[in-house]
């Protein structure tokens, strides 16, 4: 395991710790405006002017003709996050954080042994195995014992 798998699971354990801290930030930011959608747009609105900073910085974005030869469903990916932040912003009053993640959780490993399985845009196909599915397994139980 090289230097790039351990930057890999850094980065991502931030930003793991980044999206608990940013669920109850926009959950008090729904509050705030009175319309978790509005609260969501917002977010995005601010990620978005953040990332425009940074692509600009860089040199701009692909040109047009790169742009036309994406797959439709690679746009898909920004009403995806729009939906996920909504939905953490309006459920971790509901739930609290530690629920939220949990049910987050599962819901992103059990897609993620179908996506794996199938092979789906693109992914090198990982077989689903028993070590898998305890893996899902263990988190179902988090969040069991998470509420009960």
């Amino acid at each position: 395991m090289g230097a790039a798998f351990w930057t890999a699971l850094v980065l991502v354990g931030l930003g793991g710790i980044a999206l608990a801290v940013q669920a109850p930030i926009n959950a008090a930011l729904g509050r705030s405006v009175d319309d978790g959608v509005a609260a969501a747009m917002i977010s995005f609105g601010i990620g978005f002017l953040l990332l425009l900073a940074v692509v600009s910085l860089r040199g701009g974005l692909p040109g047009l003709a790169v742009l036309k030869a994406v797959p439709w469903w690679c746009w898909t990916g920004g009403a995806l996050g729009a939906f996920y932040v909504w939905a953490v912003l309006w459920s971790v009053p509901r739930l609290g954080v530690v629920t939220t993640f949990a049910v987050l959780i599962l819901g992103q490993l059990t897609a993620a042994l179908i996506l794996d399985a199938s092979g789906a845009f693109g992914l090198a196909v990982k077989e689903i195995t028993l070590q898998r599915i305890g893996a899902v397994a263990l988190v179902s139980a988090g969040l069991v014992l998470s509420r009960f």
